[in-house]
């Protein structure tokens, strides 16, 4: 057995793939910038309880008895425990290129697309895990039905050979794999252009082993025309293979059939629809019965920060929610509209070149899916260090919402929108905080039902 250490073992793709090196009986040490400070405090005791020690980022994680450093492309050459690395000639590796040795070669499922991998992989993962067959995950999102005492709920290791994994296209690394199972499950603007991603998405099906899943309903896959060997499709609204029909949304809960299968599901919003077909196809692909796959549907508890209903207060709902492109931004909207008297959106942007780059595809979505009455609350850009352009601004994104003739107010700070909410919101309206790689939002949605109970 080797021993790894793991440089920012506290972001969800490293604490996943982490865990799953552990559970094959790998010694694992790791370290993070945050350790120190109470935020993620839950996930770094869950790591302990693995049996994976951690230090702080000063290089003292790494000697002479380490075998393997893997690092993703975030880190910079001038982190202290690269710097040890060198010192003790420990080679290097990325994430990503592990991963894809634990991915290539086996019984795999790979799931890429713009929007929608997370829960397609984490639904798929727990089809398999209802049909006795065992897998290891690793997913970009926490899984509820995996989350115990001990895992963070985002990967796990399994007695098969079956792997099942979220396969990430926005650096790139999606060319690595070489999966069983390779599934598109849409094309959508997002951090790379459109004719980008499909160049990514057609090398990603040319290295796909056995089937290839895409979704039928995409205009830009269609158009795309992938070549496979073995292509199977889901949809909606077009003939494929795996279509869902009678569907029907009734609140937090969807129904709906395929091959006169019925499936429930207690994830709301059609997108969802969507998600669960990936993992019909793909359970499929493996030999799980339908009746099986309805049961492990039904019994799926969802993906933290995922349409997550943190509580109500005086008949005001706060839901917390990972949407942060405009895809993403249109589901999530579209999705609690039914049961809305008003929305309350909040919107916070991750990054200043990713509003920058999508800031005519963000107004086009906002103005779309808000209604007169509805209100867009703006706090300031997520910003997580570094270099960055910051000629843009969420006052630049209210500006151009404003303009199309929605309620749009931007308030850099969250005390000050937090007394705002509290103020303006009223029974029937939901309040519904958007945006990703900012671990907080989640606190966030509490404190807003905090200051909407006093």
């Amino acid at each position: 057995m080797s021993k790894y250490h793991f440089i920012g073992i506290g972001g969800s793709g490293m604490s996943g793939i982490a865990q799953v090196i552990r559970s094959q009986g790998h010694e694992v040490t790791g370290s993070d910038r945050n350790l120190d400070h109470d935020r993620g405090a839950t996930l770094y005791d869950k790591l302990r309880a693995q049996g994976i020690e951690l230090f702080a980022q000063d290089g003292s994680g790494v000697d002479g008895g380490t075998d393997h450093v893997v690092a993703s492309t975030a880190i910079e050459d001038t982190n202290p425990d690269i710097a040890a690395a060198k010192k003790h000639n420990v080679p290097m590796m990325k994430r990503a290129d592990l991963l894809a040795e634990l991915v290539n070669g086996r019984r795999s499922i790979a799931i890429g697309g713009s929007s929608g991998k997370t829960t397609s992989t984490a639904m798929t993962a727990w089809v398999l895990e209802k049909g006795g067959l065992d897998p290891t995950v690793m997913n970009g999102g926490i899984i509820k039905n995996y989350v115990s005492d001990t895992l963070i709920g985002n990967a796990k290791g399994g007695a098969s050979d079956i792997v099942c994994v979220e396969a990430d296209e926005s650096d790139g690394t999606i060319v690595n794999y070489e999966p069983e199972v390779g599934v598109v499950t849409n094309v959508s603007k997002d951090h790379k252009e459109i004719d980008e991603l499909v160049d990514l998405f057609r090398i990603f099906a040319g290295h796909t082993q056995g089937t290839l899943v895409l979704n039928a309903d995409c205009s830009i896959l269609r158009d795309a025309k992938i070549e496979h060997k073995n292509i199977v499709t889901f949809g909606v609204q077009c003939d494929a293979d795996f279509r869902a029909s009678e569907i029907t949304c009734d609140g937090f809960s969807t129904s709906f059939q395929v091959d006169r299968q019925g499936y429930r599901l207690h994830t709301p919003g059609a997108h969802n629809v969507e998600n669960a077909l990936v993992a019909i196809a793909a359970g499929a692909q493996m030999g799980v019965a339908p009746e099986v796959m309805a049961e492990a549907l039904e019994e799926f508890q969802g993906v933290g920060r995922r349409m997550d209903l943190i509580g109500e207060v005086r008949g005001v709902k706060v839901i917390d929610d990972f949407a942060h492109n405009p895809a993403k931004i249109c589901a999530a909207l579209s999705t609690v509209k039914p049961f809305a008297g008003r929305i309350l959106a909040i919107y916070q942007p991750h990054g200043f070149g990713p509003t920058k780059f999508l800031r005519a595809e963000l107004v086009e979505a906002f103005a779309e899916q808000l209604q007169p009455d509805d209100i867009l609350y703006m706090p300031k850009i997520y910003y997580a260090g570094g270099t960055a352009d910051m000629s843009i601004s969420s006052d630049d994104i209210v500006g151009d919402v404003a303009a199309r003739g929605r309620n749009a107010v931007s308030i850099p700070e969250r005390p000050d929108l937090i007394q705002a909410l509290a103020k303006e919101a009223k029974e029937g309206d939901v309040v519904i905080v958007m945006g990703a790689r900012d671990d907080t939002l989640t606190d966030f949605c509490q404190d807003i039902l905090h200051a909407l109970e006093g």
